[in-house]
């Protein structure tokens, strides 16, 4: 008996590190992050498939709507947009420092074979938020105060089939948790974008890939707890 309790406990203890060394690998900064520029955040709350962040302030250059059947063709067609803006190829002719993450914020179709929308965005760097460049074709759209996100992570190059996938597991996860009805208001609110796909690689990184399903909401929706 003391024999078969011994092995249980260290079953549990076993279990117990691994889930807490999922949880940690989840809450950790990409990698990316310690390389270039990215949009701060703190983590507010962090659970078994999903973190809640906190963003401030951020500001992003996005693309006009991309009507692609492709998740992958759509953001491929937005960053080549958005690498000729870093390049100068804006009203200033300045060439801006690449940052992480690349946003493609997703509205999908009624159905398989039917255009879905994109809108693929750019992290505008902290010396260029002041006066960023225009340009033709693309906007700035502000974070005011804070933002905050459900976010769920995964690693590879992300395909058509992933993103769809991996934004129902990040739905599932808050099924049943304090954030879900602020989650769920938010895409009410804000109808033309379900989840956003954060990539943070450049195509030439083959490993360690980092990329996260988004979901934006309001935190005051959730009340005076949320931190």
């Amino acid at each position: 008996m003391a024999r078969r309790s011994s092995s249980s406990s260290l079953v549990l203890l076993v279990a117990a590190t691994a889930a807490a060394a999922l949880l940690a690998v989840a809450a950790a900064v990409p990698p990316t992050c310690e390389r270039i520029e990215c949009p701060a955040y703190e983590v507010v709350d962090s659970a078994n498939g999903f973190e809640i962040r906190r963003y401030t302030d951020a500001m992003w250059v996005s693309t006009a709507p991309i009507e692609d059947i492709s998740f992958v063709a759509a953001t491929r067609t937005g960053f080549l947009q958005l690498f000729k803006y870093i390049q100068g190829k804006n009203a200033y002719n300045e060439t801006i420092e690449m940052t992480a993450p690349v946003l493609t914020d997703v509205s999908p179709s009624d159905g398989p074979f039917c255009a879905s929308s994109f809108v693929v965005s750019f992290y505008v760097p902290a010396k260029n938020q002041a006066d960023p460049p225009p340009a033709e074709g693309l906007h700035v759209r502000r974070w005011a105060g804070d933002r905050y996100a459900a976010v769920r992570r995964f690693g590879g190059f992300v395909a058509d089939a992933d993103v769809g996938e991996q934004a129902a597991r990040l739905d599932a996860s808050l099924q049943g948790t304090r954030w879900a009805a602020a989650v769920n208001e938010g895409r009410r609110e804000d109808p033309k974008t379900s989840y956003t796909v954060a990539q943070y690689n450049s195509p030439f990184e083959f490993s360690g890939r980092v990329n996260e399903i988004w979901m934006l909401f309001d935190g005051a929706k959730v009340g005076s707890d949320v931190n």
